[in-house]
């Protein structure tokens, strides 16, 4: 293998990790198709009436867009439903060009986007409330000159605007406007006209924008009515989530009732009241449950697998680590539990089988939550888990990496170092990023953090391997001499180095992956008040990694030479099992490889 053949893999690897396996370009491709699509279902209806073109102009930058939206869909990638969507995209072209009418060219734009949507699986969602004070300040700052500091489209810079700035007053457009409609806008912009895209701005500032817009409309008497409809309980089924609210059209909600109308209008001005009433991890797991053996029963065993999946990535998983350093034992039978649920429904087992599998794990998730004490968290309990995560996930790190310096240095081939500290740097560039991006630019879901997790475990075994056998073919002295008498005047194989960079970034962002998720879900666990403690547990295992690794670093350049090689080639083949087989366990996790238990 070459160093550029080695070099792509692993930067591909860097890639797809640190954007959660979300291809950023087609991640456009695909958010420009719903942008078109949605000045579709909005405008066409205003300039095309009857079989007649009230606006040419118009009426041809909406042909423009149905066509544009086409092709994009054929360069997506390849899933089991592209073909459905680029044949309901070409109709779609079709009916716009014989003037077809406004009601059905909007019901197929609007359809067409939401099953874009699920098949490509787009963020379409804000991951928190957005914050509406700040976005007021922004809009004064990026918005008011063209639409005015009351959102009237009556900015100082507005006069002579063709088109003219959009007016979030006008009720009538306003109606048609979703909330991840205007997010669009606001990050992409309107081609051919003075409304540039906000994209340089976090993701969170967009949607703190976007809910803005939409509520400068709505008077305070409709916000209030709709907080005391949302009190009693009214829209909690419908709007009770952040997807379900930007979604859906004003208009359509106000057609349907207009109580969920005015809960539409509290919920845009007061994100944050969704926010406050989502459900707790084990209280999630608990329904998804429910609704995986309900799709059982109706003979849907995909859905049921796919329920019994999210109700360990999005529910439980977020309470694992916590419940690891309370009652181990207990969390190792719920996630069994949970696995052997999905083997029950691969392997076609009759209902009341599954339903006695989901009643044994109610009962274990009500102990779960007992001993988690309902999300209290003690600052003892708090220090101890940041403690114990660190310090279990750093010390892995250091082993492989100690290994690995130990020998460069035994061998005097300081022409590798740069290689071993090029991996570890860029792992912990990469995994600093992967913090930005998933709290500040992406939506990583459970699926795709263990599909991650998995195959960083398994490239990592993969390279360990190589480097195993690789030293257990110089453990003999005669082996050794032969290899120096070989390599006297040129350094260490390129192959060997890089696969020794690859190992080097591998086993420390691994860790720091796996760190990041389960301080995240520390963190949010802890509360304000023991805060304090998870960051002075991070502080001490800081400290005694440090130390371990002075010791290990000390200690190991003292070893005989066909010891130490022997040592550290059993040593890289018993870490590239362990992470095998934690990397099958993640594919299993994740649903991408089969379960076999009974």
């Amino acid at each position: 293998m070459t160093v550029p053949a080695l070099l792509r893999p692993l930067l591909f690897f860097l890639f797809c990790c640190t954007l959660g396996m979300v291809h950023a370009a087609d991640d456009g491709k695909a958010q420009t198709i719903i942008h078109m699509l949605d000045y579709v279902s909005v405008d066409y209806p205003e300039f095309v009436q009857d079989g007649k073109v009230l606006d040419e102009p118009e009426y041809q930058e909406q042909r423009e867009f149905a066509k544009q939206s086409a092709l994009l869909l054929e360069q997506l990638p390849q899933n089991g439903d592209k073909a459905a969507l680029v044949a309901k995209a070409k109709l779609l072209v079709a009916r716009v060009d014989a003037k077809a009418p406004g009601n059905e060219i909007s019901a197929l734009a609007r359809g067409l986007a939401a099953d874009v949507v699920r098949s490509y699986r787009l963020t379409v969602a804000p991951k928190q409330a957005p914050d509406l004070a700040k976005a007021a300040m922004l809009f004064q700052a990026q918005c008011a000159a063209c639409h005015g500091a009351q959102g009237r489209g009556d900015g100082p810079a507005a006069p002579g605007m063709d088109p003219a700035p959009s007016n979030f007053h006008d009720d009538a457009r306003m109606k048609q406007r979703s909330i991840h409609g205007l997010y669009n806008t606001i990050t992409l912009g309107v081609g051919g006209t003075p409304m540039r895209g906000f994209g340089a701005l976090p993701e969170a500032d967009r949607w703190a924008l976007a809910f803005l817009a939409a509520a400068m409309r709505t008077p305070v008497e409709q916000v209030r009515e709709g907080e005391a409809l949302w009190r009693q309980g009214t829209g909690k089924q419908e709007l009770g989530n952040f997807r379900a609210l930007v979604t859906q059209q004003p208009g359509e909600l106000a057609a349907q009732s207009p109580d969920l109308d005015a809960v539409r209008s509290y919920l845009t001005a007061r994100p944050q009241a969704i926010a406050a009433a989502a459900p707790a991890p084990l209280d999630f797991t608990r329904g998804k449950l429910a609704e995986s053996l309900a799709a059982y029963r109706a003979g849907d065993r995909a859905g049921a697998r796919q329920h019994a999946i999210t109700a360990y990535l999005e529910g439980f998983e977020l309470v694992e680590a916590g419940l690891d350093n309370v009652d181990a034992p207990l969390r190792r039978q719920v996630e069994d539990a949970l696995m052997g649920l999905r083997s029950d429904i691969d392997a076609g087992k009759p209902a009341d089988a599954v339903a006695q599998r989901i009643d044994k794990l109610q009962e274990l998730l009500a102990r779960a939550e007992e001993k988690l004490g309902a999300g209290d968290m003690s600052a003892v309990a708090a220090f101890t888990s940041s403690l114990l995560i660190l310090l279990r996930e750093g010390l892995e790190a250091i082993l492989v990496l100690a290994a690995i310096v130990a020998f460069v240095r035994k061998t005097g081939r300081s022409d590798a170092l740069p290689y071993i500290h090029f991996g570890w740097i860029a792992a912990v560039v990469a995994g600093i990023a992967t913090w930005f991006a998933a709290n500040y630019l992406l939506t990583i879901t459970g699926a795709s953090r263990e599909v991650t997790e998995g195959v960083a475990a398994l490239v990592a075994a993969a390279m360990l391997l190589y480097v195993g056998l690789w030293l257990h073919r110089r453990s003999t002295a005669q082996a050794w001499q032969a290899f120096i008498r070989d390599q006297v005047t040129t350094a260490l194989g390129k192959r060997t180095l890089w696969a020794m960079a690859g190992i080097s970034f591998l086993a420390v962002y691994r860790e720091l992956f796996e760190v990041i998720l389960f301080y995240q879900a520390l963190w949010a666990q802890a509360g304000e008040g023991r805060r304090g403690a998870v960051l002075a547990g991070i502080g001490v295992a800081a400290l005694l990694l440090t130390l371990l690794a002075w010791v290990i670093l000390k200690y190991s350049a003292r070893l005989p030479l066909g010891s130490f090689f022997k040592a550290t080639s059993a040593l890289l083949v018993v870490m590239a099992l362990v992470f095998a087989a934690h990397g099958v366990g993640a594919l299993q996790e994740a649903g991408w490889l089969p379960t076999l238990m009974r």
